[in-house]
């Protein structure tokens, strides 16, 4: 099991930009609903019965300077040209990645796949 760190500021810890984005993420799911969060070496999660949204850097697994990813589990695929990808990793779920470069893109349309997404997650 990955080990938890103490605080979104240390996965994002020399990435201001990350951390802005996590926090506009984080006031986005709070104006929807209680949700459980949980910060691990890799992302931050955010958590009903189950997971529906993470927060991650790229930049820890590969070249890139987006400064953070959004994924969004949700029970159907669904289709934007906004996702850099969405994979289906298991029957009931599709994970869509959004690359975010700034809070502000964090808008109606992404608040509305989040709404989805807490929803879903019972």
């Amino acid at each position: 099991m990955e080990d938890a760190v103490r605080s979104p500021g240390e996965l994002f810890d020399g990435f201001p930009d990350g951390i802005e984005i996590y926090e506009g993420v984080r006031q986005a799911v709070s104006s929807i609903g209680e949700a459980s969060v949980t910060v691990t070496k890799s992302q931050i999660a955010f958590r009903r019965h189950k997971g529906f949204a993470y927060v991650w850097r790229p930049g820890q697994y590969v070249d890139s300077h987006v400064p953070a990813v959004l994924s969004i589990a949700l029970p159907y695929e669904a289709r934007s040209d906004r996702f850099k990808e969405v994979v289906h990793p298991s029957r009931d779920v599709w994970m869509h990645h959004l690359e975010l470069r700034k809070p502000s893109q964090i808008d109606d349309q992404v608040r509305a796949w989040l709404t989805e997404a807490y929803a879903s997650a019972g």
